[in-house]
């Protein structure tokens, strides 16, 4: 299925590793012009490196900032005035006891997970809308439904998003510009392959072990019973950032697995 985005400048932020890579490689399969984003210039070489080795005719560029910032997100945009899609993935999380969490912690789960979207979402839905054509999509997850008892935090900033994503979308009736968000069930991110690995070492066990004793105990709702890859969720992303996904606005889109016990 073609896709159109051959004409289309993708931003992918948090792309060099995880979800927002696997994004980043499936809109450059696509044709889109992608970039890449990361916190150091050595990441977002070796994410560009893997992009171009596994699609040769990729037009791909990097941008090394610290978009958990308003001066990070300010330079962004100074560097790239313009965007036609914009995905939100940049995010972070810390399981915690709630009673160990300081405002420090909630604060910069804030800052990264929600403000950078905002900041982002509000320099280029201007342009956008100007050219009534756009998608955003913000990177939430299941946890915006299901609060975590082990990061009540990080689950409060997905949910926020699931909330900005709507609004935004509320600005944009009767335009060609679309804002959804993602619900991404628990998936093999960078991140969590390097938790799962320290807490199944601390626990004398195996990482297959410990999968398998995760979604039977602690996300036992889950259908798929393990963790979803992340070129699972892109499939999903880079659909909804297509023209031919026109009619989906304002949607909270699950990728999650079936571990939402939900029927709507």
């Amino acid at each position: 299925m073609n896709l159109k985005l051959e004409d289309k400048t993708a931003l992918v932020t948090g792309s060099t590793a995880g979800i927002g890579l696997a994004i980043a490689l499936g809109l450059a399969r696509e044709g889109a012009r992608v970039i890449v984003n990361g916190r150091t210039q050595a990441r977002v070489d070796a994410a560009l490196a893997r992009i171009r080795r596994e699609v040769p005719q990729a037009k791909a560029e990097g941008a090394a900032l610290d978009l958990g910032t308003a001066a990070g997100c300010e330079a962004l945009v100074r560097q790239l005035p313009s965007v036609d899609v914009l995905v939100n993935n940049l995010g972070i999380f810390e399981p915690k006891p709630f009673e160990q969490i300081p405002d420090a912690d909630w604060q910069r789960l804030f800052e990264v997970n929600v403000m950078s979207g905002v900041r982002l979402s509000r320099a280029y839905l201007s342009g956008m809308k100007q050219r009534n054509w756009g998608r955003i999509v913000f990177i939430s997850s299941e946890s915006a439904v299901q609060i975590p008892a082990e990061m009540v935090h990080y689950g409060v900033t997905k949910t926020a998003q699931v909330a900005v994503a709507r609004g935004i979308a509320e600005t944009c009736a009767g335009t060609a510009v679309t804002v959804n968000s993602v619900l991404a069930g628990p998936t093999a991110s960078e991140g969590v392959v390097t938790f799962v690995a320290t807490l199944a070492k601390e626990q004398g066990t195996t990482p297959q072990e410990f999968e398998k004793q995760f979604f039977r105990d602690v996300r036992p709702s889950s259908l798929l019973k393990r963790f979803i890859k992340p070129e699972e969720v892109a499939a999903l992303v880079v659909f909804v950032c297509s023209p031919e996904a026109s009619a989906i606005n304002g949607a909270a889109l699950r990728a999650d697995g079936g571990v939402v016990k939900a029927a709507l």
